[in-house]
């Protein structure tokens, strides 16, 4: 389906219609915001949504295409399907903390995310990361990689949050840092979208943001470590 809608601030409006029936208090829980940000939007008060907003809507609406958010070419979603108008809480939006300190570790100094998550084992940490109003983080480290461009891109930072490697504790559709056994002494690290898999519940999917990315069915025991994304912090110039 082509939405033409040439105006960032209305392609937003015209997914509050979608995502959470007209209702702009639901759909900023849904998306972690207070509602007088998305009513700035709307209202058309702020000119552009911000990054974090943007970033937001692309992780809790992963059927979204982003291309067409971001600049209102193609379609609006990425298999093309009729969106509808719908009713949905977001069940993962957590309490916002007004203060807190994150440390940003050096991931290339750790033996792999199991190792990293491992309260034994000492870490390496570069600096601290204090952001107010955001939900609790257990650490933040740099992307590497392209395959949630242009959500996210290498070099950029993530905040996450440490879950239990249970099926029951994921919440499908949201983003992780993931660390899957590839053999008995190789791990693999990646940042994805945990969708439920065709296969049955001994799987899951892993989808990228980028659509030259395949989605990858793997066994869920293969999870080694697993972290739900809770915030991202891009760097646009270093000087």
């Amino acid at each position: 389906m082509m939405k033409n809608i040439s105006n960032i601030n209305d392609r937003i409006s015209y997914l509050i219609d979608c995502k959470a029936n007209s209702n702009k208090k639901k759909f900023a829980e849904m998306i972690g915001f207070a509602p007088q940000v998305i009513s700035n939007i709307v209202s058309g008060r702020k000119s552009k949504p911000s990054f974090d907003v943007l970033n937001s809507i692309i992780s809790s609406f992963v059927d979204i295409d982003s291309e067409w958010l971001l600049t209102g070419q193609g379609n609006v979603l990425k298999n093309d399907k009729i969106i509808q108008p719908i009713n949905r809480n977001r069940k993962t939006t957590d309490k916002l903390i007004e203060n807190q300190e994150i440390p940003l570790y050096d991931f290339e100094a750790t033996a792999g995310l199991k190792e990293l998550f491992s309260s034994a084992s000492p870490q390496v940490v570069l600096d601290t990361i204090k952001i107010p109003n955001i939900p609790k983080c257990d650490g933040a480290v740099s992307v590497t990689g392209d395959s949630m461009y242009p959500l996210l891109k290498s070099g950029d930072l993530i905040l996450y949050k440490e879950i239990p490697t249970d099926y029951t504790n994921l919440f499908f559709g949201e983003m992780y840092l993931i660390g899957v056994r590839i053999d008995e002494w190789e791990e693999y690290i990646t940042v994805k979208y945990i969708q439920k898999s065709n296969k049955g519940d001994e799987y899951v999917t892993l989808v990228s943001q980028n659509q030259h990315h395949q989605p990858k069915d793997i066994k869920f025991n293969q999870i080694t470590a697993l972290a739900m994304v809770k915030a991202s912090i891009r760097y646009n110039t270093m000087f």
